[in-house]
Parts: structure tokens; sequence; C-alpha cells
């Protein structure tokens, strides 16, 4: 366990971020192996499928882990704060209100997905495939949130090596069971569903008994289920809109997705291709992303004002060179990548998958600065500006995606995320500004102060 409010910040948050980074790594790999699994024994409209089914389920499911998030942020700050009481109580209400959550999801989301897959257009050739795969996935909806949950929380106090070790017990066994589902069952594409959810499920089980054994902090008792409006309106301040951002960024997507629907099978596939090359992208940045989430809430929780603007500072540099970096590694190597997850023979989505990381790999520099400055204002206590944000990614990528199609067609589609990113950071940079110049004003404290930590925190969930 780190404490993110001691040593020197750059040295922590990468200490902290080295985890994160190798379980999001377990998880690519996860998903390389599925894709590589599903494009090589069940064919190009399999992986096509399932391909096709990225933005919808990103749109449910990045609400549930959204929110799961918010949640946590509160967590780390009462943390921060050394409010044991306090983070007992955060972890019982976000506990209540993200099963309660995931299991309304469950019914609407596995109600939902067919009629949804139609309205998004999906070719006809994979909509039996694409909704096999939802049924899976959504229906054991609970267990994804709840191992989301029950590892930011424990990210939320410090702790980022456990849920690695939970993920890498998912990971392996999930490859397995895709072996034994697709390989061995021929259960196709429901098989890979059918795998991910028992995977997390075990997961979970694992991270309870953990936590039960190893996190006493984290003990719950019957007092702890005695909530109050106030502390229940306050996390759900600040997880909901979290949730809501990722699902208004995931309509966005979902709207790029009909548009490339519509241009056929293999512009599906090259979308694929392209969403697994952007995740292993955005692996450092995410990674990046939410060890600054927990360091700003930490030290912001301990009144450590200057040392949060420094660690700011190093990982924004650190997230850019490495957008850069990767950006030219892609580009130079672009064919090799491809065909980790389609045949050589596919000339034509190699082709098209080429110019997606041309366009997209130019901008990554500037999602490298979208995920770290987006993490520091939701560290610092504020959701409004990263959902107002959110809705400024939807507009972009959802009106380029659009006029394109009517315009100068795919090669201007292609340009839908870096312009939803470009106007994301357009709305966080002038919140990122209005704080910084707050906390440069501010004096660190006495986290001994309790009446004037907890007042900073009320004034943290409100709007800037």
């Amino acid at each position: 366990m780190i404490d993110l409010t001691k040593g020197k910040p750059i040295k922590v948050i990468l200490l902290f971020t080295l985890p994160l980074l190798l379980g999001n790594l377990f998880q690519l790999f996860y998903n390389f192996i599925d894709a590589i699994i599903v494009g090589h024994t069940l064919g190009k409209d399999a992986f096509a499928a399932v391909g096709a089914t990225s933005a919808l389920n990103f749109l449910i499911m990045g609400f549930a882990i959204g929110i799961t998030s918010g949640f946590s942020i509160i967590i780390s700050q009462r943390f921060g704060a050394n409010d044991e009481e306090g983070v007992k109580h955060s972890f019982a209400i976000g506990l209540f209100l993200t099963l309660i959550t995931a299991l309304i999801l469950t019914v609407i989301a596995f109600t939902m997905a067919r009629p949804l897959l139609d309205i998004m257009q999906t070719p006809p050739e994979l909509i039996k495939d694409a909704h096999d795969f939802l049924k899976a996935i959504f229906g054991g909806m609970v267990f994804t949130v709840l191992f989301n949950y029950l590892s930011n929380v424990l990210r939320a106090i410090g702790d980022s090596r456990t849920p690695l070790i939970a993920l890498i017990i998912s990971t392996i066994l999930n490859i397995i069971l895709e072996f034994v589902f697709i390989l061995g069952l021929h259960a196709d594409v429901f098989g890979a569903g059918i795998a991910t959810i028992i995977a997390q499920a075990f997961s979970v089980l694992y991270l309870v008994i953990y936590i039960k054994l190893k996190v006493p902090v984290l003990h719950l008792h019957k007092q702890h289920f005695k909530f109050d409006k106030k502390e229940i309106s306050k996390h759900a301040a600040l997880g909901y809109p979290m949730g809501f951002q990722s699902s208004i960024i995931a309509i966005g997507s979902l709207t790029l997705q009909i548009v490339l629907n519509k241009m056929g099978t293999d512009v599906v596939a090259m979308q694929a291709i392209g969403r697994q090359i952007d995740q292993l992208a955005m692996l450092p940045m995410i990674s990046l992303g939410l060890a600054v989430t927990t360091f700003t809430a930490q030290n912001f929780g301990a009144r450590q004002y200057k040392r949060m603007l420094i660690g700011l500072k190093h990982a924004v540099i650190i997230d850019v060179i490495w957008g850069i970096v990767f950006a030219a590694i892609l580009i130079t190597f672009n064919k090799f990548f491809s065909g980790l997850f389609i045949s050589h023979n596919e000339t034509k989505i190699i082709h098209l998958a080429f110019e997606y990381y041309l366009v997209n790999g130019l901008f990554y520099w500037i999602l490298a600065i979208l995920f770290v400055v987006r993490a520091f204002i939701q560290g610092y206590g504020n959701s409004l500006v990263p959902t107002l944000a959110g809705m400024a990614e939807l507009v972009m990528r959802a009106g380029v995606s659009v006029l394109s199609l009517v315009t100068v067609g795919l090669i201007g589609v292609l340009f839908s995320s870096p312009a939803a990113w470009i106007g994301s950071v357009i709305i966080l940079v002038p919140s990122y500004f209005k704080i910084t110049k707050d906390l440069r004003g501010r004096k660190d404290g006495d986290v001994n102060d309790d009446k004037a930590l907890n007042e900073e925190l009320d004034d943290a969930l409100k709007i800037i």
C-alpha cells in the first residue's frame, strides 16, 4: 500500500501507476487473445460482430463503471484525511448504490440489446453474433461492475497491487475458458462472453476474501449501513455524473459506429482493429490518469495543495511523451499491428487500418493531456466539468462523423475521434487554470483540523 501524500510526487505516482499499467496490460492481453481467437478461428464476420458491440457495450458498462470511480474518489479523500469511519461509511454507501445501479442496468441492457443493434444499423450478417455476445456480457454485468468497484476502492486507499493480482487471475482464467468455450465446446462468440463473466466472478470472490482478511479499514458493520440523505447525495453528486460522462462519450462512439456500419463489413473490421490499438495507446494514459485521480484526492484530503500541482505537471509531461513515441511506433510498424488480428491476405482492411492509425496517432498527445487533466479535476472533487467535456466529445465526434459521411467520406469520419479529444480539452483547460489558481492561493494545512477539512471536502463537491 502506497501513501501518496508522502515522498517525491512523481516517484509515488509512478510507483502507484506501475501495477495499474501491468493490470491494464493483462486486460489488453486478454482482449488481444480474444480478438485473435475470434478473428483467426471464427472468421472476419465474427470478429467484426464482436467489434460492432464495442460502442454499445461502452454505453452501458461505461456508465456503471464510471459511477464506481466517482464513489472511490470520496473514499480516497477521506483516507488522505485519516478519517477511517468516513472511509467505511463511503465504502458502504458506494457498495449499495453500485449494486442497485448494476441490477437496474442489467434488466435494461438485456432487454434492449437487440433493438439497439437494429437502430445502429448493424450489418445483417453480424446481428446474430453481436446479439449473442451482448447477452452473455450484459447477463453477468453485476460481476463486472463489482470487480471494478472493489478494485477502485482498494486503489483509493493506496493499494494498486491487489487489483493487479485479481486482474491477472481474471485474465489467465479468461484465456483458458476462451479456448474451452470457443475451440472445445464450439460456443462461438457467446462462449467468449460467458468466459469473461465467469472470470470476473472469480476475481470478485478473490477481492472480497482479500478485503475480509487483509484490509480492516474496509471492514463493515451494521452501523455503516445507516445512511443519511446528505451522505447519499454527496456520493451520488460525484458518482453519477462520472457515469453519465462515460455514457455521453459512448453515445458519440455509438454514432460513429452507426456511420461506420453503413460503410460495410470491411470498415467495421477496420474499426474493430483500430479500437484494439487505441486501447494499447491509452494504457499508460488511463493508468497514469487513475494514479493522478487518487494522488490528487488523497493530497486534497491531506491539504497538500502545492504537492498536487507538482504531481500534475510531471504527469502531463510523461503522458505527452508516451503519446508521441507510441504514434511513431504504430505508424512505422502498422502492418505488424494489423496482422495480429486479421489475415495478411485481407489487404483492403489492412490499408484501411493504416489510415486509422495515421489519423488517430497524430493526435494521441492531445488525448494524453485529456486523460491527465480530467483525472486531476475529478480527483479534486469536481464532476461537472468532466461531464461537460464528455458532452463536447459527443458533439464533436457525432457531428464530424455524420457530416463527413455525406461529404468527404471515410477519411473525414476517421477525424471524428481527434476532433472529440480537442473539443474535450478545450472545455477542461479553463477549469484546470481555475483550480490551479485556487490551489496556489491556499496554504498547506494540518489534516487534524477536521472541521476545516470537512468544509473543504464539501466545497470541492460543489460546482466550480
